[in-house]
């Protein structure tokens, strides 16, 4: 999923250089154009690279593969609510602000991967 990032990231950069080496207004419009396609079009590959991962676990027979990232969303809930109640001063414990900005990525990213992913698989299957 960095690589998403990385790849949106690279777009402003290279509007400058477009804007740089190109002179004609058409022209760094229609390479800006093929540029957020070409991206586009690997976001979306990389989406069913996942979804074919994930439904190859599901077919697995093994029981830890098929639960594996239900039990990580299940932990990194409660992580949070932990961490949540210690910030709170129910728990005398100090938490350094990088553990707690770590947990809050993996947690939107475990939660936006599992739930948007689940409720694409409903939306292409109807």
């Amino acid at each position: 999923m960095a690589l998403l990032g990385i790849l949106s990231n690279l777009l402003p950069k290279a509007d400058k250089i477009i804007d740089e080496v190109i002179t004609s207004k058409e022209e760094a419009l229609k390479l800006r154009n093929e540029m957020r396609q070409i991206v586009s079009e690997e976001q979306a590959l990389i989406e069913q690279e996942v979804t074919k991962r994930w439904q190859a676990d599901m077919t697995s027979d093994s029981w830890l593969s098929k639960n594996v990232r239900p039990l990580i969303l299940i932990w990194l809930v409660v992580s949070t609510t932990l961490l949540i109640f210690i910030d709170a001063g129910a728990i005398n414990f100090i938490v350094d602000d990088k553990w707690v900005d770590l947990l809050q990525i993996v947690l939107i990213t475990c939660i936006g991967a599992y739930f948007g992913s689940r409720g694409l698989e409903k939306i292409k299957n109807k």
